[in-house]
């Protein structure tokens, strides 16, 4: 039911009763102190005039004398009319009034039954109705000069006094407690709005809602995500990030850990301190590769976290090995249309003049270089996504103008590992397109390449007739975002330098004037045994 409430009312309302709960408690609390209080004073009013009566030398005189009895009455008539009580009454031993506000009533016995304690010489208190009306009465005894008791002495002091004095004190509790309920009223909605401002205008159940769809998403995302706060510790963790730490070998939940202290390799601290993002990196856990991004979470100018999300490099590799594998089928279907095309404006152009000897010789060589090729390469590279890749790259070359030449001096077979191939076409790759744009100006437009595998080390040499590289260039080649072409460019031997590291391989670049370049490089490589 209250999920439903909106904040404001549910705030205002819930201050509304506690300040309503405390101000009647406290109510409650002090009216029955000052109650307690008031009594307490009107009975000690009483028994200080109780008492300075019966020391009075006419109240002792009377009681032991007859004859002075007479004197007492004026006494306490005028004790009475200047100390604001209901009754003055003086007794003697049998209970006898010798004073009393009406006259009528001197010489008839005290009236009530709680006289009987002061007659046996002790000073008592109660609540009784006499003559007059229900009173506070106060009972003091009177002693002659030997300390023998000759009476005693009762002031009355009406309860209506009492009450009135108690609902007096009480009336202004009432006010106090009026402009508390009042204030709070006032605090409750000002600190409701505050609230509501901080929360965005949103309620409550919209938050939690918000909430659950906020994480249901993060834990339905195939990357996984590791998020911090500002001093490192971690605060969320996907299932597909537990996932991941799980094959490499981490246990448990980490959340609330401090992120090196659980995976030292992460660099979250390093994006905390520097606010510097860290896009498409790599990252090691445990000997898990993973690709992740690395991002500084600002609110207000200031970073309170950090962001990661990575993923799995080999799901990443096998998907850009497909992907690679179709785009290049993709362009060499394109190529080979292209060429084909133009093959066929030649046939017809043969067909028309009846050229028909040298149309059967053209035919001829022309089956004869593509079968030759295609079997040079489908036959030497056993992996289909490698050999696909390089015959792509050939219908590429002949569409750019430019002589391909594959030379595959040993057959080269399946590798064990599928992240080699995915390497090996970025190399291979970035050499030939290299090759292809360096001997575009050039006059003999040829890039060779060269594959032999010997005792598990792959040497791939690539060759081109173009100008060469200057010994400035060639001290950056391989810095990322290095290029002499213009922007965004510069990243193909920079990718291509990293793939080799990887396989921990070498690279060797011997370059000369206008007399070409050659890409030397050996590679570990492993192939499945036949």
């Amino acid at each position: 039911m209250l999920n439903k409430w909106r904040l404001r009312p549910l705030i205002i309302i819930l201050i509304c009763l506690v300040v309503m709960l405390s101000l009647l408690i406290t109510d409650i609390l002090i009216s029955q102190h000052v109650t307690k209080t008031i009594k307490e004073d009107q009975e000690e009013k009483a028994k200080i005039i109780a008492r300075i009566v019966a020391k009075d030398d006419t109240v002792r005189q009377g009681l032991m004398f007859e004859e002075k009895a007479p004197d007492i009455q004026p006494y306490a008539a005028e004790v009475l009319e200047t100390a604001d009580v209901l009754f003055i009454v003086v007794m003697d031993m049998e209970g006898i009034r010798k004073s009393h506000p009406n006259e009528e009533n001197i010489g008839r016995p005290f009236e009530g039954g709680d006289e009987l304690a002061v007659l046996s010489g002790e000073e008592s208190t109660s609540i009784s109705k006499g003559t007059m009306v229900t009173s506070l009465r106060t009972f003091t005894p009177v002693y002659d000069d030997q300390g023998n008791q000759i009476g005693a002495v009762v002031v009355g002091i009406p309860l209506d006094m009492v009450e009135e004095t108690v609902l007096a004190s009480h009336g202004k509790l009432l006010i106090g407690s009026l402009f508390g309920l009042i204030a709070g009223i006032i605090g409750a909605i000002f600190i409701a709005g505050y609230i509501k401002r901080t929360l965005h205008g949103l309620e409550p159940f919209t938050i939690a809602k918000i909430l659950q769809e906020r994480d249901t998403m993060l834990q339905s995302v195939h990357e996984g995500i590791i998020a911090v706060d500002k001093d490192a510790r971690i605060v969320l963790v996907n299932k597909s990030a537990l996932a991941i730490f799980q094959k490499a070998g981490l246990k448990g939940n980490p959340v609330g850990m401090k992120v090196n202290e659980y995976m030292p390799s992460s660099r979250l601290d390093s994006v905390l301190a520097s606010g510097t993002p860290e896009l498409d990196e790599e990252l090691e856990i445990n000997g898990l590769s993973c690709l992740v991004n690395r991002v500084p979470l600002q609110v207000d100018g200031q970073i309170v976290g950090a962001i990661s999300t990575f993923r799995d490099k080999t799901e990443v590799d096998l998907l850009a090995e497909q992907l690679t594998g179709v785009k290049s089928y993709a362009e060499a279907l394109r190529a080979q249309s292209h060429e084909f095309m133009n093959k066929l404006q030649v046939i017809l152009g043969m067909v028309r003049l009846k050229n028909y000897e040298e149309l059967a010789g053209f035919i001829n060589d022309t089956v004869q270089n593509r079968h030759k090729e295609i079997g040079v390469v489908t036959t030497n590279i056993e992996n289909p996504v490698l050999s696909g890749f390089i015959l792509g790259k050939l219908s590429y070359a002949r569409e750019s103008g430019v002589e391909l030449s594959i030379q595959t001096e040993t057959k080269i077979p399946e590798t064990v590992s599928s992240d080699t191939i995915h390497e090996l076409i970025t190399i291979l790759g970035n050499l030939i397109d290299n090759g292809i744009e360096a001997v575009k100006n050039s006059e003999r437009k040829k890039v060779d390449v060269s594959l032999s595998l010997k005792e598990d080390t792959l040497i791939i040499i690539v060759e081109d007739t173009g100008g060469g590289i200057s010994d400035m260039v060639l001290k950056n080649i391989f810095s990322k975002g290095y290029s002499t072409k213009g922007p965004n460019r510069g990243y193909g031997l920079f990718l291509l330098k990293k793939s080799v590291d990887k396989l921990g391989g070498s690279v060797v670049v011997d370059t000369f004037q206008t007399k070409g370049t050659t890409f030397h490089i050996e590679l570990p490589y492993k192939g499945e045994q036949p």
